[in-house]
């Protein structure tokens, strides 16, 4: 077993440790205290059932059923099945999950603080994973910035990333917004909050599921937005997961930002997503 940092500002990587391995609480702690320490780990291919998978992240917390039953696991209702893959005419899952630069579920009241997923059948060459630090991406925000910002709170939506449906085919502009507003209310949050595990500030929001900063104007939130996504996007701090079979992937969704490239056409990508709460 061997145990690296990936890059200087995020993640840890595992090798040559199976399931089995995972049994023995000394490396399962230390598991546990790479991912509060350096928001994302990887454990290189490591071979799970569905089963197991769900038993390991049941050791972080309770898992959650997703919420759109047609894309669940077939057995496990806490398994999230993303997937480009189509069997007998039918989508097998989810496709272009997360295809933004995000963090987990912040358009919600309470978000899961735990995301863990396993690579069922990827591709090496497209499909990875971008991740970003966002204590990094605060400590990297122009002073004035971090002065202006300062115990503001933030209004998150997933207005920007909601597909029309065939339920919606008909409704005006104005009454699909109204839709939105009634089955997906804003949610407000602090702006920069603070890490228990580090101790550190983090920024707590990406343009994709931001609505505004409270207290900017529309031009200011225009100015922070472009500026944000440029912090996040730097390539120098940003680390890209190019996923081998079978590497699980585990992240705080609070500090971590992430996206996913895009599939090359006709190769098949699916992973194996499930979200973690606290008992």
């Amino acid at each position: 077993m061997a145990l690296n940092q990936i890059t200087p500002f995020i993640g840890a990587e595992f090798t040559g440790v199976t399931y089995e391995d995972f049994q023995q609480p000394e490396l399962w702690n230390q598991f546990v205290e790479q991912l509060h320490q350096r928001e994302l780990v990887v454990v290189r291919s490591i071979a799970l059932t569905p089963q197991q998978q769900l038993e390991l992240a049941a050791r972080l917390g309770r898992p959650i059923p997703f919420v759109l039953d047609k894309y669940r696991h077939p057995e496990f209702e806490e398994i999230m099945i993303s997937s480009n893959e189509v069997r007998d005419n039918k989508p097998i899952g989810i496709a272009r999950v997360g295809n933004f630069w995000h963090q987990d579920s912040s358009f919600v009241a309470n978000p899961a603080p735990y995301t863990l997923l396993h690579g069922i059948k990827v591709p090496s060459d497209s499909g990875h994973t971008l991740f970003a630090n966002a204590a990094d991406v605060y400590d990297r925000l122009p002073e004035e910035w971090k002065a202006r910002i300062d115990g503001r709170k933030a209004l998150h939506t997933v207005s920007k990333r909601l597909r029309i449906q065939a339920e919606h085919v008909g409704l005006s502009v104005a009454e699909f917004k109204a839709w939105i507003e009634t089955k997906h209310p804003k949610v407000e949050h602090d702006l920069v909050k603070i890490d228990p595990d580090t101790g550190r500030k983090y920024l707590y929001g990406a343009p994709e599921y931001l609505d505004s900063v409270i207290g900017l104007d529309a031009n200011d939130n225009a100015a922070f937005f472009a500026l944000i996504d440029e912090l996040i996007q730097a390539p120098q701090r940003v680390y890209t997961h190019e996923w081998s079979n079978n590497d699980l992937v585990a992240w705080k969704t609070q500090t971590t930002l992430h996206a996913v490239t895009d599939v090359e056409p006709g190769v098949d990508r699916t992973v194996h997503r499930i979200s973690i709460e606290l008992h």
